[in-house]
């Protein structure tokens, strides 16, 4: 008995050590995503076996600096091995094999901080799952550079929209720059657009802090909860409002949902879904308030339901579409 679950284990361990390596690939697809929740789900082992490989991970990546020194000092390769053996392999069992699975797979990359960068154009949206257990869902035209090292876990976001689930880990805090504020979890689910200088933090669950870049920069230190949202203008101006976050997050199943938002506003976000581009003919029509869900299925649909909702028509224009009063 004790053979046949020690091969269990083995094989779990084997099978976590493909995901950490497949998980690293930058054109990860989102169903391998899925496939990879399911692989966690099917067996009570695949979760603890991935977790204790991705402690070894963060083990070899948090010595990266010391392994660099070694190197560079031109330390024989035998011995650096039987270095790595003390520090890193003194555990028995499992947790050895999973070393050294940990060490077998571990590209050479990981002596310095992995950095990845992902952008999705015009009605592109897609799905990343980072080493350390979180994900992240970007929008339509989104760009933005992950790091993670063994002491923190960053995101640049330059422009865009994205929803990030993330894995707690009290040891290294999770933070996103975005517009001149940095967003800082251990932990939770929230979205962030930054969009032309407007940046919005809307949190699903869990504990959010927003504060400006710098101490010396302007703007007040914010501290949001599930079912709060910050809104930076492009002047600064901040307004924490209370909202439903799965409004916010509709986008990833197809709906933008809107509550008094101007026609700009909505166009605007239509435009980063579709080739075709509209435009307003007017501006004061521009500032109509709309309220209500659009479906984002295919764009003559789409404009159709629009009229409906406003006294608007749409008609063909050089660009694509543009917008008139009924």
């Amino acid at each position: 008995m004790t053979d046949i679950v020690s091969q269990q284990d083995d094989r779990a361990l084997a099978e976590a050590a493909a995901w950490l390596s497949r998980l690293q690939r930058d054109d990860l697809a989102e169903s391998e995503g899925l496939e990879f929740e399911t692989w966690l789900a099917a067996d009570p082992a695949n979760g603890p076996s991935y977790g204790r490989l991705l402690a070894v991970w963060h083990e070899v990546d948090a010595c990266a600096d010391e392994m660099r020194q070694e190197l560079a000092a031109g330390a024989r390769r035998a011995e650096i091995r039987r270095t790595a053996s003390r520090r890193w392999l003194a555990g028995a069992g499992g947790f050895a094999i999973a070393a050294g699975l940990a060490l077998a797979i571990l590209p050479s990359a990981l002596l310095q901080t992995p950095t990845q960068t992902y952008a999705t154009g015009k009605g592109q949206h897609q799905r990343v799952a980072l080493a350390d257990g979180s994900v992240i869902d970007l929008n339509a035209e989104t760009r933005l550079t992950v790091s993670l090292s063994g002491s923190r876990r960053g995101v640049v976001m330059s422009e865009g929209e994205a929803i990030f689930d993330v894995a707690h880990d009290t040891r290294r805090p999770f933070t996103v720059a975005a517009a001149d504020r940095t967003v800082r979890v251990v932990g939770t689910q929230f979205d962030v657009r930054n969009r032309q200088n407007e940046l919005t933090v809307t949190v699903a669950r869990g504990k959010v802090q927003v504060r400006p870049l710098s101490a010396s920069a302007p703007g007040r230190k914010f501290l949001l909860t599930p079912g709060q949202r910050l809104e930076v203008g492009a002047t600064g101006l901040e307004q924490l409002k209370s909202v439903d976050p799965q409004e916010a997050f509709s986008w990833r199943a197809g709906r933008l949902v809107y509550r008094g938002t101007p026609l700009a506003e909505v166009v605007a976000g239509l435009n980063r879904q579709y080739v075709e581009q509209i435009e307003i003919s007017d501006p004061e029509l521009g500032k109509t308030p709309i309220t209500g869900v659009i479906v984002l299925d295919d764009q003559p649909a789409v404009m159709a339901r629009l009229s409906l909702m406003l006294p608007i028509r749409s008609v063909p224009s050089d660009r694509g579409l543009l917008l008139l009063r009924k």
